[in-house]
């Protein structure tokens, strides 16, 4: 229970009580205090009414006793009062959505502020909104943990000391934060459906929040049809989330799923925007990837796909905005639409410039087309050196399974 409701509700309290304290560490350390503090009281006094409330409740007290501590106390008494009478109010009222409206995408916000490096913006969102540990967020920017406290600890200190406001911006300075913004709601929800560590592949409370928040940045800002684009890629691909994993929660592949449980209903929400977003342009990236999710919803099965669209569309993403996962995306194409020694070989290029060393889905990649063209010691050699990068369970196991089977088909 008390798992369940950090991984569904952490960013949730987290921006909740930066709000309330005005401080990411205050509001960061109170919060795991209260998490602790029901991991003790809960067994034996029961799960209360609403727990959020009661974690929010209880950090409030423990910043209050901690505050009390600190020569700070007396400069924010009456500030602590306010936020005691806040708090009072919100958790007697149940302390509901409408309570705290949109206070994750003011903390996204925060942390898109211009005054932080652009990956410190995202590393800083993707903890605060998503509770990755500084470990995953390193791993994700393939940086040393150190390296990565670092980042974050001056992020932090930055936003106190600047007094970057804890706020959705004015109309007329959206723009220069919108691109990072959208990078982080994207991030958030591909945290949630290929969750980067853990036991479950996919984390449906993520999914949802990042729809919700695309949702309410066309809100506002109606006229950029790149965010268009990204609420449409967000859903096309959120139609699938059901059937990528089995019953046993082991991954299924694209080709594997059976799409007569693809959810019909974002389909059709998701072809209808990017569709605005590719006639009313300009075009952005998230609407071409989009683009690309429309092809593989439009097909009634894995053989009817046209591979050559996809092909073609990562090519023009590739002159868009280039980079080696895109790059590796595109000789996926290729070797689907041409066959997979045309996209190895595409791989291979990739693969000597050393820019994905530590990417498993590069290894597991090469691995697949070396499979299909039954070179079976090298595709084990690739699985395996995906498997020891891997983080995710399910993913593990496939690859695992792989694995097996390379290392059977190289002895017959």
């Amino acid at each position: 229970m008390i798992d369940q409701l950090y991984r569904e509700e952490f960013g949730r309290i987290i921006a909740t009580l930066i709000r309330l304290l005005g401080d990411f560490d205050l509001a960061e350390d109170s919060a795991q205090e209260a998490f602790a503090a029901a991991v003790e009281q809960w067994p034996h006094a029961g799960v209360p009414q609403n727990p959020r409330a009661w974690i929010i409740s209880t950090a409030r007290h423990k910043a209050i006793d901690k505050l009390r501590r600190d020569a700070r106390f007396e400069q924010r008494r009456e500030e602590l009062n306010r936020m005691a009478d806040e708090v009072s109010a919100a958790t007697e009222n149940g302390l509901t959505d409408e309570a705290v409206p949109d206070e994750r995408l003011r903390l996204i916000f925060t942390c898109c502020h211009p005054a932080l490096a652009r990956e410190t913006q995202v590393a800083l969102a993707l903890r605060t909104l998503c509770g990755l540990t500084t470990d995953e967020i390193a791993r994700a920017f393939l940086v040393p943990a150190t390296t990565m406290a670092q980042r974050l600890v001056r992020a932090k200190r930055k936003i106190s000391t600047a007094g970057i406001p804890f706020e959705v911006p004015a109309p007329e300075v959206l723009p220069e934060r919108l691109e990072t913004v959208m990078a982080v709601i994207y991030l958030v929800f591909n945290e949630g459906y290929a969750a980067s560590y853990g036991d479950s592949l996919v984390r449906a409370d993520l999914c949802a929040e990042a729809i919700r928040l695309g949702r309410i940045l066309i809100e506002l800002v109606p006229d950029d049809f790149e965010v268009r684009g990204l609420l449409a890629l967000m859903l096309l691909q959120d139609s699938r989330r059901a059937t990528r994993t089995n019953r046993d929660g082991e991954l299924v592949l694209l080709e594997e799923q059976d799409r007569t449980r693809w959810n019909r209903t974002q389909i059709a929400e998701g072809l209808m925007l990017v569709h605005a977003a590719l006639a009313q342009g300009p075009v952005g990236s998230y609407a071409i990837q989009a683009a690309i999710a429309a092809v593989h919803a439009r097909a009634r099965d894995a053989r009817a796909t046209d591979w050559g669209e996809i092909e073609a569309l990562y090519a023009y993403l590739m002159r868009l905005r280039p980079s080696a996962v895109i790059e590796l995306n595109h000789a996926v194409a290729v070797a689907m639409a041409q066959g997979p020694a045309q996209g190895l070989q595409m791989i291979e290029a990739i693969r000597v410039r050393e820019e994905l060393d530590d990417y498993h889905l590069l290894w597991a990649a090469q691995a697949d087309l070396l499979r299909r063209l039954e070179r079976w010691t090298e595709a084990a050699a690739c699985y395996r050196r995906a498997l020891g990068l891997a983080a995710a369970e399910p993913e593990r196991r496939f690859l695992a399974r792989r694995l097996a089977a390379m290392i059977a088909a190289s002895k017959t």
